[in-house]
C-alpha cells in the first residue's frame, strides 16, 4: 500500500471514529438541556402553585375584612337607631290616657317596625330581669339588699342591653340584689 492510501484509510477511520464521539456529546448536551429544562419547569410549577395559595388566601383575608367591615358599619348604624328606640319606649309610656290611644297606636307598630328591623340586622336586645349580673352584659346603677332573693340576681332593668354578633353594643343598666352584709363578709374570707 502506498502512502496516500494509508493516509486516505486514516481519514476514513478518523471520520468514523469521531463520528460516534460527536453524537455521544451531542447526546450529552441533549441530555443536559433535557434535565435544565425539566428542573426549570418544575421550579415554575412550584412557583405558580405558591402564587395560587397566596391569592386564594389574599381573597379570603379580603372577603373576611369586607365581613367585618359591614358588620362594623350595621353596628354603628344600630348604636344611633338605639336611643330612638329608647325615646319610643318614653313616649309610649308616658301616655297612657284615652285620648292619645290613636296616636299611642301609630307609634307601637313604628315602634314595632324598627325593633323588628334592628332584630333582622342582627341586634339582640337583652332583657336580664331574673338572671344573675354578668359585669360583661350588665351595668348596676343600683343594688338593693335583700335576702329574698339570691345575690346578685337582677331585680329589675331599668334601660335593656343590645348586643351585636357576640359584641355588646350597649350593657343593659339593672338593679342588684345583694345580701346584708355579704359583700364584706365574701372579701374577708
Amino acid at each position: 500500500m502506498d502512502e496516500r492510501e494509508l493516509k486516505t484509510n486514516d481519514s476514513k477511520n478518523d471520520g468514523v471514529d469521531s463520528e460516534p464521539h460527536g453524537a455521544d456529546e451531542q447526546i450529552a448536551r441533549e441530555e443536559s438541556d433535557t434535565k435544565k429544562l425539566t428542573t426549570e419547569l418544575e421550579d415554575m410549577r412550584q412557583t405558580l402553585v405558591r402564587h395560587q395559595a397566596d391569592f386564594a388566601n389574599y381573597r379570603k383575608r379580603i372577603e373576611k375584612e369586607r365581613s367585618e367591615d359591614s358588620k362594623r358599619s350595621t353596628a354603628r348604624v344600630i348604636e344611633a337607631l338605639i336611643p330612638i328606640v329608647d325615646g319610643f319606649e318614653h313616649a309610649l309610656a308616658a301616655h297612657r290616657e284615652a285620648e292619645y290611644e290613636n296616636y299611642r297606636k301609630g307609634f307601637e307598630l313604628i315602634y314595632k317596625q324598627l325593633l323588628d328591623n334592628l332584630t333582622k340586622l342582627g341586634a339582640e336586645r337583652m332583657e336580664p330581669l331574673g338572671l344573675q349580673f354578668d359585669p360583661h352584659l350588665h351595668q348596676a346603677m343600683d343594688r338593693t339588699e335583700t335576702k329574698d332573693h339570691p345575690d346578685g340576681d337582677i331585680l329589675e332593668v331599668f334601660q335593656p342591653g343590645y348586643a351585636f354578633h357576640g359584641r355588646v353594643l350597649r350593657p343593659a343598666m339593672v338593679r342588684v340584689a345583694v345580701h346584708p352584709g355579704g359583700a364584706s363578709n365574701k372579701a374577708a374570707n
